[in-house]
C-alpha cells in the first residue's frame, strides 16, 4: 500500500494552560519549537496531539489543560492528506470534550483518532522500557486500533465486564448469579483484544530490530514479544474465572486476562527492564516510538505526525544525531521542542522545509532566519 504524506497546515489554540492565544500557519516539513523551560513549548504539541487524537498525552483529566480561569478550550487544525484537506476541532469545557471533522461530530471517537495518524515522544515515554506493563500496552493499543479500530471495542466491552464481574464479587460473593455471563464476555473480548496486541507486536518486531541498531550502531537484536495474561484456551480461561472468584474478591481485580498481558522486551537474549543501562533505556524507548511510526504508516497508508519533545536531552550526542540520520529519510511532518535550538541541525533541509518559533509566557513568535 502507498503511503501518503500527512500534514497539520496550521493550528489555532486557545486557552490551552499558558497559551491564551496562539495561531501557527502554513507549517512546512520540519518545525522546531525553541524556549526557556515552563513557557509552552510541549503545551503547542499537546494541542496537535489533542486534536489529533481527543486526548491529552500529559493527563488522563482534559479539564486540567484549561487555562485557569477561562471558561473553556479549543484547538482548530486543518490537515493536508495527500491532495485532501479537513478541519479537525476539539473543545474542551470543564470535563466535557466536543469534537468535529469537518464540522460534524463523527460517529465514535475512536473513528476519529485515526484520521490523523500521530506519534509523540516525550520524558514520559521513557518508562516504556524501565516501566510498568500498562505503558506498553497503551502502545499496542494505540497501533491496533490502525489495524483493526473494533480493538478499541473489544477493550471498552472487556473493561466493562471485568468491573461488573467485580461489583457483583463484591456485593454477592462467589456464588452471585450473573457471575458466569460476564466472565464470558471477558473471555470473548479479552480474545479480541488479545489478537490486536499480538498482532500490533508482529508488525512492530521488523522495525523495531532496524531503528535499534541504526540508532546505537549496536550488533545485539533487540527482540519484541507478546507475553500474553492468561491461556488461549477459552474453557482452561473460564475454569480459572470460576475456581478464583473468591481471590479476586480478596484482591480486587482478576487474576488472568488481558489487563495483565506485557510487551516483553530483550536485548541479546537479556530482559531489558532488568539489564539495559539508562543508556540503552532511552536508545529502546526511541526505537519503540519509531517503529510505532512506521507500524501504523504501514496500516494507516499515511504517514503520521511526529511530535518529538525535549528528544536531545534524553539522548546522548551521538544517538541523537544517529536519530536524525533516520528521521532524514522519514517524508513525514515533524515538529520539536528544544531549549537550545543551535543544537537541532538540519543541512539537508531547505529553508522553506523548517521553520523556527520561540514562545516566552505562553506567547509564539516566529524567528525562522
Amino acid at each position: 500500500m502507498p503511503v501518503k504524506a500527512l500534514r497539520v497546515e496550521g493550528v489555532a489554540i486557545r486557552n490551552l494552560r499558558n497559551i491564551e492565544r496562539a495561531d501557527l500557519a502554513s507549517l512546512p516539513r520540519f518545525t522546531v519549537l525553541s524556549g526557556d523551560n515552563g513557557q509552552g513549548k510541549t503545551t503547542v504539541l499537546e494541542a496537535i496531539y489533542l486534536v489529533c487524537t481527543s486526548r491529552s498525552f500529559r493527563t488522563a483529566k482534559l479539564a486540567e489543560t484549561v487555562t485557569h480561569g477561562a471558561p473553556s478550550a479549543s484547538v482548530r487544525a486543518a490537515f493536508v492528506e495527500g491532495e485532501e484537506t479537513r478541519e479537525q476541532v476539539v473543545g474542551l469545557e470543564g470535563s466535557r470534550r466536543r469534537v468535529t471533522l469537518d464540522g460534524k461530530r463523527p460517529p465514535t471517537l475512536a473513528g476519529y483518532a485515526v484520521q490523523s495518524p500521530v506519534v509523540v515522544f516525550h520524558p514520559g515515554e521513557l518508562m516504556l522500557s524501565a516501566g510498568s506493563a500498562s505503558k506498553r500496552r497503551t502502545l499496542l493499543d494505540r497501533i491496533a486500533l490502525f489495524i483493526d479500530p473494533t480493538s478499541t471495542d473489544h477493550q471498552q466491552r472487556y473493561t466493562a465486564a471485568s468491573r461488573s464481574r467485580q461489583r457483583l464479587l463484591e456485593m454477592g460473593g462467589s456464588s452471585a448469579a450473573g457471575l458466569e455471563a460476564f466472565e464470558k464476555l471477558m473471555i470473548e473480548h479479552g480474545r479480541g483484544l488479545g489478537r490486536g496486541r499480538a498482532e500490533a507486536v508482529r508488525r512492530l518486531s521488523v522495525p523495531l530490530v532496524d531503528f535499534f541498531e541504526r540508532i546505537t550502531k549496536d550488533a545485539r537484536p533487540l527482540e519484541a514479544d507478546y507475553d500474553p495474561g492468561g491461556p488461549e484456551d477459552e474453557a482452561v480461561l473460564a475454569g480459572i474465572l470460576a475456581r478464583d472468584r473468591e481471590r479476586d474478591r480478596r484482591r480486587g481485580s482478576a487474576g488472568v486476562g488481558p489487563h495483565r498481558d506485557d510487551l516483553v522486551l530483550s536485548l541479546g537474549g537479556h530482559d531489558v527492564r532488568a539489564y539495559a543501562s539508562q543508556g540503552e533505556h532511552r536508545a529502546v524507548t526511541m526505537a519503540l516510538k519509531l517503529a510505532e511510526l512506521a507500524s501504523i504508516a504501514a496500516a494507516r497508508g499515511i504517514q503520521p505526525i511526529l511530535l518529538l519533545d525535549d528528544v536531545s536531552s534524553e539522548l546522548d550526542v551521538a544517538r541523537t544525531a544517529r536519530l536524525f540520520d533516520c528521521l532524514r529519510e522519514d517524508p513525514g511532518q515533524i515538529l520539536l521542542t528544544t531549549t537550545r535550538p543551535e543544537l537541532i541541525d538540519t543541512p539537508y533541509l531547505s529553508r522553506a522545509e523548517r521553520r523556527d518559533y520561540r514562545l516566552e509566557r505562553g506567547v509564539v513568535s516566529d524567528v525562522t532566519a
